[in-house]
């Protein structure tokens, strides 16, 4: 068996119960898309049962579904990619991550600015886009990076690549990195290097993540010690600092990754892929591109027509999300949101529920009990509850 997992990162199913808490009431990427679009045109996720979830404008409530599906509550605080990530693999967390809402305390500031030796512009929350075109001319002509952060856990350091080359800004982001620890442990810090002249700055590919390893043990690990072979394609590696990951596949854009997946679908080599699609999230939910978003949706969806026919006659593809990017909100930042899951595979020809997952925890739970390796943490495998049922129903197909 190999498992294929698609993350649509920043693609939420609707606001979690305790989303008033972070200020996400009224919540929903997927709908409120949908319906800002006048509906969207996503068959191939229609067909594995994306409509049967909830109620989406333009999805279609397809009876029998093709795979399985349903979505999931996050267990961890927070609405950060790390949380949702590690959450995904077994470490859920009990404390949220700091954030910064009025930018870096001075005791912070004078702690980078010793370990780096530089002065910074910024130090607020901020769109990435927003902040460089404001700080970009003065970064310009003085030299200083540009530091800031969001409602998220994150401080990020911008850089024109003229001024300061990738490799120097990840330097200095390792240096900022072992600043960031105790009460201060910001769950990543990000390099953002940029190019361009005033007025026409934008963020090159060449961003990297610093995250805080995984507090605990994770379904990777346990994979990786039982001698099985894990792919990260995207950030996943980064998420993880590399724990738990047999190999990572740095890519550029959503289209770059489904490439990857593609390559690494015709390869026999590893029995887990996981791949981040990042641009739903950075580019176009963190802009409020609703267009954009559409579009970047729609485009995968049709990448997924042709990845599907492709798998093999006991592989698994998981598609799901880490938490809610919505476009059509007045914030800019990520969403406390349910995570999508849908389930396809060869094996299955028609579809069944998986109801609302307690946990993010149910994925990683899924894949060690579908790859065989013993796992004792958090979640609750529906490997076991998909093939009772779907078995009931006579929706696997058999060998002939």
């Amino acid at each position: 068996m190999r498992i294929f997992i698609a993350l649509l990162d920043g693609v939420g199913m609707g606001e979690l119960p305790d989303a008033g808490h972070y200020g996400d009431e009224g919540s929903h990427t997927l709908r409120n898309l949908s319906r800002a679009v006048g509906g969207l045109c996503c068959p191939t996720l229609e067909r594995l049962g994306l409509g049967l979830i909830e109620p989406i404008p333009g999805i279609a409530l397809l009876q029998p579904a093709e795979g399985g599906y349903g979505k999931m509550a996050e267990r961890s605080p927070g609405k950060d990619t790390t949380v949702g990530h590690w959450e995904m693999m077994g470490a859920v967390i009990d404390r949220p991550f700091p954030v910064y809402p009025q930018g870096f305390p001075d005791r912070l500031m004078k702690k980078i600015e010793a370990v780096t030796g530089s002065r910074f512009l910024g130090n607020k929350p901020a769109s990435g886009t927003a902040i460089i075109e404001e700080y970009g001319p003065e970064h310009i002509r003085t030299g200083f990076p540009i530091i800031y952060t969001s409602a998220d856990s994150v401080l990020q350091i911008a850089a024109h690549e003229d001024l300061i080359s990738p490799e120097e800004l990840y330097h200095l982001c390792r240096s900022v990195r072992m600043v960031m620890e105790g009460e201060d442990a910001v769950a990543r810090v990000i390099a953002r290097p940029f190019v361009g002249n005033p007025g026409d700055f934008h963020r090159t590919p060449r961003r990297k993540d610093f995250s805080l390893p995984p507090p605990y043990p994770t379904v990777l690990d346990a994979l990786v010690e039982h001698g099985k072979r894990t792919a990260g394609v995207g950030k996943i590696g980064d998420i993880f600092t590399g724990r738990g990951i047999s190999e990572s596949f740095k890519t550029t854009s959503n289209a770059d990754t489904f490439r990857v997946f593609f390559e690494l679908q015709a390869d026999q080599h590893f029995d887990l892929v996981w791949a981040n699609f990042n641009d739903f999230d950075s580019i176009y939910g963190h802009r409020n591109n609703v267009s954009g978003f559409k579009s970047a949706l729609e485009s995968w969806d049709a990448q997924l027509s042709e990845f599907l026919p492709r798998l093999r006659s006991n592989d698994i593809l998981i598609i799901t999300s880490d938490h809610g990017c919505d476009p059509t909100t007045p914030s800019t930042d990520h969403s406390r949101e349910y995570a999508l899951l849908l389930v396809a595979s060869p094996s299955i020809y028609s579809g069944f529920s998986l109801g609302i997952r307690e946990s993010f925890a149910d994925i990683g739970a899924t894949v060690a009990e579908g790859l065989e390796v013993v796992w004792k943490g958090p979640g609750m495998s529906f490997m076991s509850e998909w093939l009772v049922t779907a078995s009931f129903h006579g929706n696997i197909k058999r060998d002939t």
